[in-house]
């Protein structure tokens, strides 16, 4: 209550009573005006409508800094509130084993299993780096119970502007998250590798796995985003190998406080000199090679001359540079596959005078897969062409510099047909390199219900092409495929679009069992249920013998890595247990994560029903007026959160297909709503009570662990909507009936979700999400009143109709940031 602010006296007290009436009005009807007008009347002496503005936008202060205290609160009670040794630790996975006699199958999963954690920039956080690193010493300072600490950093937190002056360039992006690269993965890591060496192998056969990959999108990830070009990802590669070097020559200064004997010195001192060097000349020729001789010369001479004393942390920094190379983390290439095609049309139309729409198909993968000319990017005028050329070119360059690890990886969005993936080995072939020189994988990215549908001809043909498969025998027979759950979801609706991921996972097994390949699955999953996110852990683990296990690959964004992700033990803990629960569906599958025929029916039947209960609503003529127009969707492009625009097609009228999924789920979210997470579901199930036949409904949840996650996924996203903040659009002439199909479908889902579930109230097995949750909602209660209030002010055309747009786009930061543990 004492923060410093300007003009901020008493703003702590007023808040609770905001609170108060927002929490007693809005369950009786009364619309957010009605609450805001009292609530100045009642408690405040303001009289012009400027004064009301100034307190509403210093009342979002407060409750942003309100979020963030309550984050740093969270943080400190992680490790308290987390066993080291429960559920789906490593050590909890060696005595399972040793009890059930497994421990060898263990062994031999761990020998071939990786779990890659792809890191992305999509903004579904809002906080600025220095408000980061206020929450990361705040959570110190509560940890070590210092009052007069948290004291100092709450009046900084008061001063310190919440909002970036401008937006994010990719570059600002990258370095953000490479803080927790270098500060929290890097150790992270190394702790994991060794204790899962040290509960599985032996000092005389270690593993060879490294347990965990990093992967990393700011800076590669070109798919709508016009400001990340090759310049952007040349100096992001450089930035990886460069902050990586740093974490080895600060290592090796503790290594080498300790090794201080005869001849050990000097070859400990010739590898920080090189890595020093090479710290500031990015240029400079250093080679993983040079690291790791240096490093096997001095463990040569500690073992031969000083009896291996302190051969431990040696090797634990040896362990470091197997894992971490000279890329730290490899950096994905994305593209959207609409770009491609249009730059492979002028580059075919170029050379050859050839419209590629009057050839055949086999026409066309003959051009496309041996073409007789060598691209330049200078016979270009087209920006996105030249700069597609120019990133195809400098990726061999990036790859001599950080390794091959260093980009290995593109990716193609909206993936439908072979040619979206042959267009990139085009680009390839067209860019001079030769077939052995194409060290990537192709991965296309499965992600419309179009696209999902047709990925079994799609992966069938390509793995029948002779110079796909040829391509493929050089990647050891390995096809990646990204599966996306953002732009499933909104394509979809919720049980459709992970229904018809699980399924195509299955069928996609399938075909690459019998192309004798072995397939990865990536999946694209975003911080809410909504996007993929929610029980991440079980929903691995739910997954069945039916489906290929090789690597467990996944995106992690926006609050995510903060929230999950952003400190020592919950780092370690939530790595672990993604890393475990790959192991646990392989080697400890139960009965549960199967998928019976029976069960396939029922699932196949539920998604269908609620698929089409959602098309009806995309269809509906209010759908996208009603997001335009009563929601903040076309307030997200205007904050400074990301780099990328909220949607793909420029200033061209605003269209679904266009819409990114994260204003899209975030504007339902906003409105308290949260229809991509649970819309459908409720009319679903009740076909099947209408027909009798509930407790099958029941029974399923009950015996399987994939219904029941994606059951408990869709309660989590109801936990946290709340109708009666907008049940004033219930009158609304042009609105209102399209608000009443929204809000019945949501009282049908929670009431069928209790019934099938067995629970008395949403999130009833999950304790401490379903506190934290409260208490969230609680602290915005006040943020969503104003947010509301604002947003009819603007619809009625208010002469400070400017402020109230702001005071929109202000109140969008803490709404975001108080959702963190939605994943």
């Amino acid at each position: 209550m004492s923060l410093p602010y300007d003009k901020m006296q008493n703003i702590g007290s007023l808040i609770p009573f905001l609170y108060q009436e927002s929490q007693n009005g809005l369950p009786e009807g009364k619309s957010p005006n009605e609450i805001i007008t009292n609530f100045f009347e009642k408690y405040t002496e303001l009289q012009t409508e400027q004064e009301q503005i100034d307190l509403m936008f210093r009342m979002i202060q407060y409750i942003e800094r309100q979020v963030v205290l309550f984050d740093s609160i969270e943080d400190a009670a992680f490790s308290s509130l987390h066993s080291e040794n429960g559920k789906g630790s490593l050590k909890s996975i060696y005595h399972v084993a040793q009890a059930q006699g497994k421990t060898e199958e263990v062994r031999k999963k761990i020998e071939n299993f990786v779990t890659r954690v792809v890191f992305t920039a999509h903004p579904t956080q809002f906080y600025p780096t220095n408000v980061q690193q206020i929450i990361q010493d705040l959570r110190d300072a509560i940890q070590q119970d210092s009052v007069s600490k948290i004291d100092m950093l709450l009046q900084q937190l008061g001063k310190t502007p919440f909002i970036n002056d401008e937006k994010p360039t990719p570059y600002d992006e990258a370095s953000s998250i490479i803080y927790y690269l270098r500060n929290v993965y890097y150790q992270t890591i190394g702790k994991l590798y060794e204790e899962v060496n040290q509960l599985f192998f032996s000092e005389s056969n270690p593993l060879q796995s490294p347990v965990i990959q990093l992967g990393f999108w700011p800076g590669g990830d070109r798919d709508g985003n016009p400001f990340v070009t090759s310049e952007i990802t040349w100096k992001v590669a450089r930035l990886l190998r460069t902050s990586i070097i740093k974490n080895y020559y600060k290592h090796l200064k503790i290594i080498q406080r300790r090794l201080t004997f005869k001849h050990v010195t000097q070859p400990l001192k010739e590898l920080s000199d090189l890595l020093y060097e090479h710290m500031f000349n990015e240029d400079g020729p250093i080679t993983i090679d040079q690291i790791k001789d240096k490093l096997q010369e001095t463990r040569t001479i500690l073992i031969e001359k000083h009896n291996g004393i302190f051969l431990d942390i040696l090797d634990d920094f040896i362990t470091r540079v197997n894992i971490f190379g000279l890329h730290f983390a490899s950096l994905d290439i994305r593209q959207d596959s609409r770009i491609h095609q249009k730059v492979i049309n002028q580059i075919v139309e170029k050379y050859t005078g050839i419209d590629l729409n009057d050839l055949s198909e086999t026409e066309k993968i003959e051009l496309l897969t041996n073409p007789s000319f060598t691209v330049k990017a200078e016979d270009f005028e087209e920006e996105i062409v030249v700069d597609t050329i120019k990133n195809v070119y400098q990726l061999k360059d990036i790859q001599e510099q950080n390794g091959e690890l260093g980009v290995n990886r593109y990716i193609i969005s909206n993936s439908e047909t072979i040619f979206d993936v042959l267009n990139v080995y085009a680009l390839f072939k067209f860019c001079g390199y030769k077939d052995e020189d194409i060290r990537f994988d192709i991965m296309p990215l499965f992600e419309t219900i179009r696209g999902l549908d047709g990925a079994e001809a799609t992966m069938n043909k390509l793995y029948n092409l002779p110079i796909y498969a040829e391509h493929l025998k050089r990647r050891k027979d390995r096809q990646s495929i990204m599966l996306g759950f953002s732009d499933g979801t909104k394509d979809g609706g919720y049980i459709k679009a992970n229904w018809e991921i699980y399924r195509t996972k299955e069928i996609l097994t399938a075909v690459s069992v019998k192309n004798q390949i072995d397939v990865i699955f990536f999946d694209g999953r975003g911080g809410p249920p909504a996007r993929g996110g929610g029980k991440t852990h079980e929903f691995y683990a739910s997954q069945g013998k039916t489906i290929a296990n090789n690597e467990t690959q996944i995106t992690i964004q926006g609050q995510t890595i903060t929230s999950n992700y952003g400190t020592l033990p919950q780092a370690k803990h939530n790595f672990e247990q993604l890393y475990t629960a790959g192991i646990i569906s392989d080697v400890f599958a139960t009965s549960e994560s199967q998928i019976a025929p029976d069960e396939r029916i029922l699932i196949d039947r539920l998604a269908s029903i609620s698929y089409k209960k959602y098309e009806d609503l995309k269809a509906h003529p209010s759908f996208m007026p009603y997001l335009e127009n009563m929601s903040t969707l076309k307030y997200y492009g205007k904050t400074n959160i990301g780099s990328r625009p909220s949607k793909r097609g420029g200033d061209k009228k605003l269209e679904f297909d266009d819409l990114r999924a994260i204003p899209f789920v975030g504007s339902w979210s906003q409105l308290k709503q949260n229809i991509p997470g649970y819309f459908g579901v409720g009319t679903a199930i009740n076909e099947f009570k209408k027909e009798g036949k509930l407790d099958e409904i029941k029974d399923l949840f009950k015996h399987s662990s994939f219904f029941r996650t994606l059951i408990q996924n869709s309660m989590m996203s109801m936990s946290k909507t709340y109708f009666p903040l907008t049940s004033y659009m219930k009158d609304d002439a042009e609105y209102g009936e399209f608000w009443n199909i929204l809000h019945d479908e949501f009282e049908l889902s929670k009431e069928l979700c209790l019934e099938i579930s067995g629970y008395e109230v949403l999130m009833q097995d999950e304790p401490l999400n379903k506190a934290s949750v409260q208490m969230r909602e609680k602290i915005v209660l006040p943020l969503l009143t104003i947010q509301q209030f604002a947003l009819n002010k603007i619809h009625h055309d208010s002469e400070f109709k400017a402020l109230y747009e702001q005071m929109v786009m202000r109140s969008l930061f803490g709404n975001i940031n108080a959702s963190r543990n939605s994943a």
